[in-house]
């Protein structure tokens, strides 16, 4: 059949009507060592030095939910990138930040992508936002090989339920488990400090506007106690990467309004360092 299909240019019938609406099942049956998680690994000895991605927080509001992340990836103690990029749509309402080994994330977020656009064109309807939560659930649970190497990709997933009309924020561990989280989330080696910031911040009532700056004062105070987590770079014009997915779909805010929030926080803290106080009761 291949030598076949390289006379004629014809792709096999089976590509062609594919009998999942899966694309990790088609691929899996005609291509399965292109899987990430089928992919063999040298033998290992010690921690491998690769970028990794390190802080991701995300927010709701009424209108729907903030997914935000820092720009810096490290490896082990040394600055590897200051502009990565970690969060990414993954279709028309929801999106991926991405912390862990930063090659593996991104290869993951496009499988991801592909998967999600596959079965919107195999069944002519989008996958609920449970489905696509569930799904990416199974793409981190098929990586625990090189997770257990110390590969791990530990994404955040956020988007807005078409059907409840709300935002809606899933966590996972590198196993797959998947937890839906009430109000606010972080993940990443910063996500201790980020999601301490918003548990004293955050408010059901959010604007879009107000959640927007209290993901990026967490992310502020993530890079202040955390080395891995860049925070905004003033001198570079380096901002968070800051989306917004409402019912009008995925929308990432330009650099200019980033920068605005980002020199609002600054001016503040110069006189009020550790950031904005709680109320005491």
């Amino acid at each position: 059949m291949e030598a076949n299909t390289r006379s004629t240019g014809r792709l096999p019938a089976a590509f062609l009507t594919p009998g999942s609406s899966s694309f990790m099942d088609f691929l899996g049956a005609h291509a399965p060592d292109l899987l990430p998680g089928n992919r063999p690994l040298p033998p290992v000895q010690g921690a491998i030095e690769a970028p990794h991605g390190t802080t991701i927080v995300a927010a709701t509001f009424p209108g729907g939910v903030v997914l935000a992340g820092d720009r810096r990836a490290t490896m082990g103690n040394v600055i590897a990138q200051r502009d990565i990029e970690k969060v990414f749509p993954a279709d028309e309402y929801s999106a991926v930040g991405i912390a862990g080994t930063a090659g593996l994330a991104v290869e993951m977020v496009k499988l991801f992508q592909l998967e999600l656009e596959h079965f919107e064109k195999v069944e002519g309807a989008q996958l609920s936002l449970e489905g696509k939560a569930n799904r990416l659930s199974t793409m981190i649970r098929s990586n625990l090989g090189m997770a257990m190497q110390g590969l791990a990709v530990v994404p955040l997933f956020a988007g807005y339920d078409l059907d409840r009309e709300k935002g809606r924020i899933f966590s996972y561990d590198v196993t797959g488990g998947r937890s839906e989280e009430q109000g606010f989330a972080a993940t990443g080696s910063g996500s201790v400090f980020a999601r301490s910031a918003l548990k004293k911040l955050y408010q059901e009532d959010f604007t879009e506007s107000q959640a927007a700056t209290a993901v990026v004062q967490a992310l502020y105070d993530a890079a202040d106690d955390d080395s891995a987590t860049g925070g905004p770079d003033m001198a570079r014009r380096i901002y968070p990467i800051v989306t917004v997915i409402t019912d009008e779909g995925f929308r990432k805010l330009a650099d200019g309004e980033v920068a605005d929030i980002a020199r609002a926080i600054h001016e503040r803290r110069l006189q009020q360092p550790d950031g904005p106080r709680a109320a005491l009761l």
